[in-house]
């Protein structure tokens, strides 16, 4: 990836790009409410196919699990790994009007 001479700016569209996917994320969980309720198991529209599919999924509480077990400090530090993570804050400033 090549760096920008310039980063002005960059803090603005990072954090409307957040903001749409934000807007999409609500949409689409509206979408699929609407589609589960319909009870209607495949919709065809004029460039996709949407199928609605329900399975059991079935996940291990390991939490639980271990917290039941007991286990020592050692076991638990032997078994816990650190790693770095880089991420970026965004926040809206006071006053900013989003469009």
């Amino acid at each position: 990836m090549t760096k920008k001479a310039s980063t002005t700016g960059l803090a603005d569209e990072l954090g409307i790009i957040r903001a749409k996917m934000a807007d999409l994320k609500d949409r689409e969980i509206e979408i699929r409410e609407v589609m589960i309720a319909a009870g209607i198991s495949a919709f065809e529209d004029k460039k996709f196919r949407a199928v609605v599919v329900e399975s059991l999924r079935t996940m291990i509480d390991w939490k639980s699990v271990a917290a039941k077990l007991e286990p020592s400090h050692q076991l638990v530090s032997a078994h816990t790994t650190e790693k770095e993570v880089i991420s970026i804050r965004v926040s809206a400033r006071r006053g900013a009007l989003l469009s």
